[in-house]
């Protein structure tokens, strides 16, 4: 369960690293090469409600085996790839294969609890959101650590090994049914899964995604496409038997729809960080891309400290409090950073960072488990992931539109209000949500 969760963001944030050398060697400009994130961003906002809805029906092991074995071929075929195209494809097949790991552990825990009759210790949920978030912060030093060893090529070949021990570990480990009934005949499969609703779930998130990786006034009518798929898509599951998202329970579950807000400006700020930080040690303050892995040390530290920490508190609300307040204190603090800054300021700045990247992680993933359907905790974790990699997505998006060319200070900066402002936004929407007054991690 813990070698799965991993493979997701340690794929996301291992590529922030690799950009600049990537560019170099295929002859891309940055224009080119953040198609590497949006890809593997795109198929994965796409794949975890997908992957989830999945599991759901089939049980968690089916689906974490296929995904692992894509994860993979993915991981060859970046290894091997001798062009762009190549490798924006093999982020797409990561990109898929990654999102069954987190919803395939959520839906275990679950089930381990239905079948004992005791919900799952805090312990258990803590170590999956080091696992499945707090680690994307080791990824920019890993990423640096293998190409400082064998070049771009071994962020790509790390998957091989990561894939078949977790493939290995699932075969031999993983209970051959965990799930809410028994496995559904094949001559209604299609109906239950139903695919006219993932169908124009796709068209919606795709024309929305791509508005916003390119974010341009004549790409108006993607917002019209994202509407109208929008709108044809709530008809299809308020009247589907068997909806791929259940809208009717969705609606009324008001805390739930709220903690996906808080995840999409969550991440906004993290990512914006992992990314925008990342590109600026290496463009516009003269780090290698090794040393700017090692700058996000404190942030890894911080997080897992942080994580462990705020575990053991029942609190789901002073997680998020906590994780408010830390966004604000690190933005601001990024709004000092310039090209002259002494290194231990941009040690200063990765170590605040970590908090509420900790503290976010396991407060949102346990408002998710506590307020979700039981029946339906696989598809409610993987929409959690959606929302979390659509603040990505904002995130990638601002941070081109900051830097241009080059990632510079002053793009910097601009960066950095954004992330301030939406780190304004996750404190209100924290402050103001009164179901989490009496919201615990134990029931």
């Amino acid at each position: 369960m813990l070698l799965g969760s991993v493979l997701n963001p340690i794929n996301s944030t291992i590529v922030s690293v690799a950009l600049v050398p990537i560019g170099v060697a295929l002859g891309a400009p940055p224009a080119q090469t953040a198609w590497l994130v949006s890809a593997l961003y795109l198929a994965t906002a796409l794949g975890q409600p997908v992957m989830g809805r999945l599991i759901d029906l089939f049980g968690p092991r089916r689906v974490f085996l296929v995904g692992t074995g894509l994860v993979g071929t993915g991981g060859l075929v970046g290894t091997l790839a001798p062009n762009l195209g190549v490798l924006i494809v093999a982020r797409i097949i990561l990109g898929f294969g990654t999102c069954a790991g987190y919803p395939a552990s959520m839906a275990l825990v679950r089930s381990e609890a239905r079948r004992t009759g005791h919900d799952s210790p805090a312990s258990v949920l803590t170590a999956l959101a080091v696992a499945g978030q707090t680690v994307m912060v080791v990824g920019p030093l890993l990423g640096g650590l293998l190409i400082g060893v064998g070049g771009w090529r071994a962020t790509f070949a790390l998957n091989v090994p990561l894939a078949a021990v977790a493939l290995l570990l699932g075969l031999l480990r993983l209970p051959e049914r965990a799930g809410p009934g028994p496995a559904p005949r094949h001559e209604r499969i299609a109906g239950r899964l139903d695919l006219p609703g993932m169908a124009l779930f796709a068209a919606m998130l795709i024309a929305l995604l791509l508005f916003l990786m390119d974010l341009r006034p004549d790409h108006w009518y993607l917002l019209v496409v994202t509407f109208v798929a929008g709108v044809a898509f709530a008809r299809r599951e308020l009247r589907a038997a068997t909806p791929f998202i259940d809208l009717r329970v969705l609606g009324g579950n008001v805390p739930l729809l709220a903690t996906y807000g808080r995840a999409l400006v969550a991440y906004v700020v993290a990512y914006g960080f992992l990314y925008g930080f990342a590109q600026w040690t290496e463009d516009g303050y003269g780090l290698t891309p090794f040393h700017a892995g090692l700058v996000q040390i404190p942030t890894a530290l911080m997080a897992i400290t942080v994580s462990v920490a705020t575990g053991k508190r029942s609190s789901v609300r002073g997680k998020l409090l906590t994780g408010a307040v830390g966004q604000i204190v690190a933005c601001l603090l990024m709004l000092t950073l310039g090209a002259d800054s002494p290194l231990w300021m941009l040690l200063v700045v990765a170590l605040a960072f970590g908090v509420p990247q900790g503290s976010n992680s396991l407060g949102l993933q346990n408002s998710v488990y506590h307020q979700a359907d039981p029946e339906r905790t696989g598809s409610s974790s993987g929409l959690l992931r959606t929302f979390s990699y659509l603040g990505s997505l904002v995130a990638t998006a601002t941070t081109a539109a900051s830097y241009g060319q080059r990632a510079d200070t002053h793009g910097l900066h601009t960066l950095a209000w954004v992330m301030l402002a939406a780190g304004v936004l996750y404190l209100l929407l924290t402050v103001f949500d009164r179901t989490l007054r009496h919201a615990t991690t134990d029931r």
